[in-house]
């Protein structure tokens, strides 16, 4: 069946409308969806019974079950949803000064084959719905509600490549960032690529105010074309050609993510080349801890290597961050907790 949270605000409306209903009904349905933030098509008490009846027949509001949780000493909490048809995904809620934040899983497995990367230790089944992706989001909320705490920040950096899904993750940002849905503010949320190009230029038309964030990861085309296989579809030229429409037509600066590999990417010369590459651009780099994966044999180093990298970055006048390593103790690496499912499986 169909999840209520598939539609988008204009798009419940149009649904109202299509049923002969007001377009006010659909108004009333998103709602009780965002704000009221109900479990159940029956508790929206102010439709009629037989509209909740008709509702019933085709819709349900959650389209996932929670499967397994974990909670690592620092908060961050880490959750394995199962799908109608059966299929595992992750959500990661992470704790910051400036709020809390929400990783979403936009496929079901990922066919961008990253060397380093769990997520695609298991290809890529299918798309998620953007009711699927709100409905991870929702879970979380709904469990923040009882804190009285709300999620501020989303990120698309979950399993699976957002450009592969385009307008469903677009659909699905639509609804969290209106007003009348959950209203988190589009410079709060961030859409992270490996480097679909062509769906770079058509998000730069978009005009929206979501953060663009990159995952580079390597600093020349041969390395990046073992480490990241859609570099050899679209090199580093041509992404950061694409980069540039994006800035000139958004003026937004962008995040370059840089996995720091032990004696694979954090030498000084990758160093000096990765300066090369960003040059004057309106960009920073956010050095990333890496969290090992059994299967993958990579590394990740240690934080005086990492201040390292970062202190070189600096001197060549690149703006970067180190990113504060989350749920270290836990299965924390992006695919990590859904593959021991599977595994078990």
């Amino acid at each position: 069946m169909k999840s209520l949270y598939d539609f988008n605000y204009e798009q419940i409306q149009e649904f109202a409308l299509e049923q002969g209903w007001k377009k006010f009904r659909g108004h009333q349905i998103f709602q009780w969806l965002y704000r009221s933030r109900v479990d159940d098509i029956d508790e929206m008490s102010n439709l009629s019974k037989d509209t909740r009846d008709l509702l019933k027949q085709d819709f349900i509001i959650s389209p996932l079950t929670l499967r397994d949780k974990q909670v690592a000493k620092d908060g961050t909490t880490k959750y394995l949803f199962a799908l109608a048809d059966g299929a595992l995904i992750e959500s990661v809620l992470m704790l910051f000064d400036y709020g809390k934040s929400v990783c979403v899983t936009s496929q079901v497995g990922c066919n961008m084959g990253c060397a380093f990367c769990a997520s695609g230790l298991t290809k890529k089944q299918r798309n998620l719905t953007s009711g699927e992706m709100v409905a991870q989001v929702m879970y979380i909320q709904k469990e923040l509600d009882k804190q009285g705490e709300r999620v501020s920040h989303i990120v698309v950096m979950g399993t699976g490549e957002p450009f592969d899904n385009y307008e469903q993750v677009m659909n699905f940002l639509a609804t969290l960032n209106h007003d009348r849905g959950l209203g988190i503010g589009a410079r709060h949320i961030t859409i992270s690529t490996c480097g679909i190009v062509p769906r770079i230029y058509e998000f730069s038309k978009e005009h929206t105010q979501y953060n663009l964030a990159v995952s580079l990861h390597a600093p020349n085309d041969q390395l990046r074309n073992q480490l990241m296989p859609v570099n050899q579809a679209y090199p580093l030229d041509t992404l950061m050609q694409a980069l540039d429409y994006y800035g000139t037509e958004n003026n937004r600066r962008l995040t370059f993510e840089y996995i720091l590999l032990k004696g694979v990417n954090d030498q000084p010369i990758h160093a000096k080349q990765l300066a090369k590459l960003i040059g004057k651009r309106n960009a920073y780099i956010n050095l990333i801890p890496y969290n090992s994966v059994d299967e993958k044999g990579f590394q990740g180093v240690d934080h005086n290597s990492a201040m390292i990298f970062y202190d070189q970055l600096m001197k060549l006048g690149v703006r970067c961050t180190i990113r504060k390593e989350h749920g270290g103790d836990i299965d924390a690496a992006c695919g990590q907790l859904r593959v021991k499912h599977l595994q078990k499986r």
